[in-house]
């Protein structure tokens, strides 16, 4: 039996096999990954590599065997037809009868279009036959403090989130949930919404980032269609920046609030704060 982790080598995916390494042993460990160079330093440390591409279906064949549990990190090309690609590992799965098959979702609350894929997989996994869990993770801090160049560059946070409030955690945070089900019982078939213990308001992190860096950083609220504009404008394509606003549209409707708590249960312990991350950011 082997815990499986696919995009091993992505940002979710380093915390996850980091974490699995203080629990199990290294020779029970398996990373997927497109290009096994980037991934010598988890061979270094006894991590078997599979080397696989969720845009190439034969690549999964016989990667998975019976009794293995699997964890399914979602794809982030968003032009590739991402549940196409997630029903690749569905598919390989079902045939090698995994234990487990865990999915990293987004939110149910979420309506935005960013959520459409994951739905899409869900479907596909539910309907499956192998046994599954939902990870559905809510934002993750990193999304803002990975990016604070341009916010420290003009003084301002820019959304068009309105008054919304977000229950983000650290990518740290939702690897160790991951890992809780990888290396637990009792998970099969359930579903869990998975946030920050604290929500914040873009005005909040404004008013934090101003104490940690002791400046005066305001909130400047936008409309969807003018934060489209900045984000094109800062190089990204226009197809992706439309769903990013479109998640702000979310908050504001407050669908990224996650109040279930179980990030903290699968955890054990409290969800890591907004702050730390800040504080850890600046740090560089």
């Amino acid at each position: 039996m082997s815990i499986v982790v696919t995009g091993a080598t992505g940002h979710l995916g380093r915390h996850v096999i980091e974490q699995l390494l203080e629990k199990v042993p290294a020779e029970q460990i398996t990373a997927v990954v497109r290009t096994p160079e980037k991934a010598a330093d988890l061979a270094a440390k006894g991590v078997q590599l599979a080397v696989a591409d969720y845009n190439a279906p034969e690549t999964f064949d016989g990667l998975l065997a019976a009794g293995d549990k699997v964890l399914l990190i979602s794809g982030n090309e968003f032009d590739k037809g991402r549940p196409a690609q997630h029903q690749v590992v569905i598919d390989a799965a079902k045939a090698a009868g995994v234990a487990l098959l865990a999915y990293t979702s987004a939110p149910g609350s979420l309506t935005a279009a960013l959520a459409d894929d994951h739905r899409a997989t869900e479907k596909a996994l539910t309907g499956s036959g192998v046994p599954y869990v939902l990870l559905r993770n809510g934002w993750y801090h990193e999304n803002y403090t990975e990016n604070l160049g341009p916010v420290l560059e003009h003084s301002a946070v820019v959304a068009a989130a309105g008054e919304g409030r977000v229950s983000s955690a650290s990518r740290a945070d939702y690897a160790a949930a991951a890992v809780a089900v990888l290396t637990g019982e009792g998970h099969e078939n359930r579903t869990y919404e998975l946030g920050g213990d604290e929500a914040w308001s873009f005005a909040e992190y404004a008013a934090e980032l101003s104490r940690q860096t002791g400046r005066e950083i305001a909130y400047s609220p936008v409309p969807p269609e003018a934060l489209v504009g900045i984000l094109t404008g800062a190089g990204l394509p226009e197809p992706f920046a439309a769903v990013l606003a479109g998640v702000d549209v979310s908050i504001e409707k407050g669908e990224l609030v996650v109040s279930s708590g179980d990030l903290s249960r699968l955890t054990g312990r409290p969800t890591t704060p907004l702050s730390e991350a800040i504080a850890a950011a600046l740090k560089g």
